[in-house]
């Protein structure tokens, strides 16, 4: 076991991790942060994205001793003061129906929107490529995030 500190949506936090403990389950069963989800543990899904300094990442690919000194930021972190407006623009949209993916596609649609404001409907389309969602068909996902911009 070693001692980590790792920095979780704004708060340092310490946590013992095996070196082969996954960053996923790490936030989930040690740290508690839930909304990153496991759902295909390969990388595929999108599921379990958070930011790792900024940059998006599937959580069930990292190993968490990887993350040491690390700011790790799961949905949780992306506002200081209740919902950012991109997750006020997924709710008004009804971008979602079961939420499992919604996490990690809020989580993807912020990393684009920090890199670039003003994104073309394809590339929001490409963005938010690598999350599976089986609900909604995407087009309502992809207007949340339109909506955002014309807002900005």
């Amino acid at each position: 076991m070693k001692k980590i500190s790792i920095k979780v949506n704004g708060e340092n936090r310490f946590v013992h991790v095996e070196p082969n403990d996954i960053l996923l389950d790490v936030l989930r069963d040690k740290l508690g942060v839930k909304s990153p989800k496991s759902g295909c543990e390969r990388g595929d899904c999108g599921a379990c994205a958070v930011l790792i300094n900024g940059e998006s990442v599937r959580s069930c690919l990292v190993f968490a001793i990887e993350c040491d000194g690390m700011d790790v930021r799961s949905i949780e972190g992306l506002s200081e003061n209740g919902l950012s407006d991109l997750q006020e623009s997924f709710i008004k949209h009804n971008s979602f129906q079961c939420g499992f993916c919604a996490p990690g596609t809020i989580i993807s649609a912020a990393e684009l929107l920090k890199e670039n404001p003003k994104p073309s409907r394809e590339e929001i389309q490409e963005a938010i490529a690598g999350n599976l969602c089986r609900c909604t068909g995407y087009e309502s996902i992809i207007e949340a995030i339109e909506d955002v911009i014309e807002k900005k």
